[in-house]
């Protein structure tokens, strides 16, 4: 070794900055205090989860047996109560001898919403499936062709219902709400004070408001025998009702682009719709895919509030199969928590699909 020289001693490696154990690392154990509340905290959930699979699992009843339910009142949880009116709570007061026509109808809805969320059935052919497969829906439903018996919309309910109302009514909302931004943005007074006064005085009422109106007022205005069915009221309530709350957000995106870009438009050729369809709503509505993903559970979740007039959707048909029912009334807390979990399912999926686009549209992070 040459004089005035000395050997440095390795250093350890840098702390590694990505994947799991660096996350966790960073995130719950970076201090003292932080590693202590982690501690805690994982504490408090493992005992949590302990009482939740002693409740749910260890101590549950799963067998559709009233008595066995009430000896494990307090203790366990009767999930007996599903199996015994699973089939009410799905599919409502439909007639039983007929449910294979809900669930049928339900998986073809569902069928078409799943293939309209993939690029490559966006097709031409796309809009005329959606219309034969709601007529299918319709028919399939109410029946009275083709050897199938009528059934009134009074006894649909259910999944099916729920499923019927969400995609219908988001259909509809949607171009309703991108006009109706449109308009609120026009040089023409008279157009921007229609779409400003819809989309207030919609805006200013609760749901619940527009539900009652819709069922029990409009047909007051209406000659005897000829007002609507109520489920179309309905339909059209909530529409108006989703369509005003979702131009709003459209109108936050048409307010991200520049003046530029309509200018540029302009100097192009280009007419009113044809800058709106291929320079600007491509942009704005790209800019808020979030907000109308959420507008659009909120829609999902909106739809229990129909059972006030007396459209018996999931939590509508719970409260008809187990709290008309003195032997299960005691359960109903593992009926809700059923139907919560189709909610989540469906919500977290609706979720998740948007986070899909997001990314596909280079406006969010990835996970």
């Amino acid at each position: 070794m040459e004089a005035g020289f000395a050997t440095i001693p390795p250093r350890p490696a840098p702390a590694r900055l990505a994947g799991p154990l660096a996350r966790l690392r960073r995130n719950f154990f970076a201090s003292v205090p932080n590693t202590i509340a982690s501690l805690l905290l994982l504490a408090l959930l493992a005992w949590l989860l302990a009482l939740a699979w002693r409740w749910g699992v260890a101590d549950a009843v799963f067998v559709a047996d009233a008595d066995r339910c009430q000896a494990a009142r307090g203790t366990g949880a009767c999930w007996g109560v599903i199996a015994e009116k699973g089939r009410f709570i799905l599919l409502g007061r439909y007639p039983h001898a007929e449910h294979w026509r809900p669930v049928l109808a339900t998986l073809l809805l569902l069928s078409l919403v799943i293939a309209s969320c993939s690029r490559r059935f966006w097709k031409p052919w796309l809009a005329p499936l959606w219309v034969a497969g709601l007529a299918a829906f319709f028919l399939l439903m109410r029946g009275g062709v083709l050897g199938l018996s009528p059934v009134g919309t009074d006894l649909w309910g259910g999944l099916p219902l729920t499923i019927l109302l969400s995609v219908v009514s988001m259909a509809l909302a949607f171009p309703l709400a991108v006009l109706a931004a449109l308009g609120r943005q026009s040089q023409l007074p008279a157009i921007r004070a229609v779409c400003t006064g819809y989309i207030e005085l919609i805006r200013g009422v609760p749901l619940i408001s527009v539900l009652f109106m819709a069922s029990f007022l409009f047909p007051l205005f209406l000659p005897v025998g000829k007002s609507p069915d109520v489920l179309l009221r309905v339909v059209a309530g909530i529409t108006l009702f989703a369509g005003a709350y979702m131009a709003e957000i459209v109108r936050g995106g048409l307010q991200t682009l520049g003046r530029g870009q309509l200018e540029a438009a302009q100097s192009l050729g280009l007419s009113y719709w044809q800058t709106q369809r291929k320079i600007v709503l491509p942009q704005a509505l790209a800019a808020v895919v979030p907000g109308i993903m959420n507008n659009f559970i909120g829609l999902f979740k909106d739809t229990s509030l129909v059972t006030i007039v007396s459209l018996y959707e999931l939590t509508g048909a719970l409260a008809l199969a187990v709290g008309a029912d003195a032997n299960w009334r005691p359960f109903m807390i593992e009926g809700y928590l059923f139907i919560a979990a189709i909610y989540f399912l469906f919500c977290f999926s609706m979720s998740r699909y948007s986070l899909r686009v997001e990314r596909r549209l280079a406006r969010g992070r990835s996970d």
